[in-house]
């Protein structure tokens, strides 16, 4: 058994799984609406700056972190927006579900 083929199966089979077919059809309906593409880039972009910052210990000002509570729920609002955050987060899931498995074989080694 080649380890590297079997993780080359599994990324087969989540590319064929509904969770990541359904997060395709909905950033594809996402890039093909330009508003819808821009409040998501600029979400994303907000986030990736505020996930920065907390990894170096910066601590947020709790008025910016409800700004990008109540921007969440404004993008939200977008349809294909709110289908593509929750197909991810089903995809989510299925990472931790996962990394989990392989985790718990791991620990077979440290008994």
């Amino acid at each position: 058994m080649n380890i590297h083929d079997k993780a080359r199966e599994l990324a087969q089979a989540i590319k064929g799984s509904g969770e990541f077919l359904q997060a395709k059809e909905a950033k594809q309906a996402i890039d093909a609406d330009p508003d819808s593409k821009r409040m998501l880039d600029d979400f994303r972009a907000k986030q990736l700056e505020l996930q920065s910052r907390l990894m170096t210990g910066e601590r947020p000002a709790q008025e910016e972190m409800e700004n990008m509570e109540k921007l969440y729920e404004v993008i939200s609002l977008n349809l294909n927006i709110r289908r593509l955050m929750e197909a991810e987060k089903r995809l989510s899931v299925i990472f931790e579900d996962v990394q989990k498995i392989l985790g718990e074989s791991l620990q077979e080694l440290y008994k």
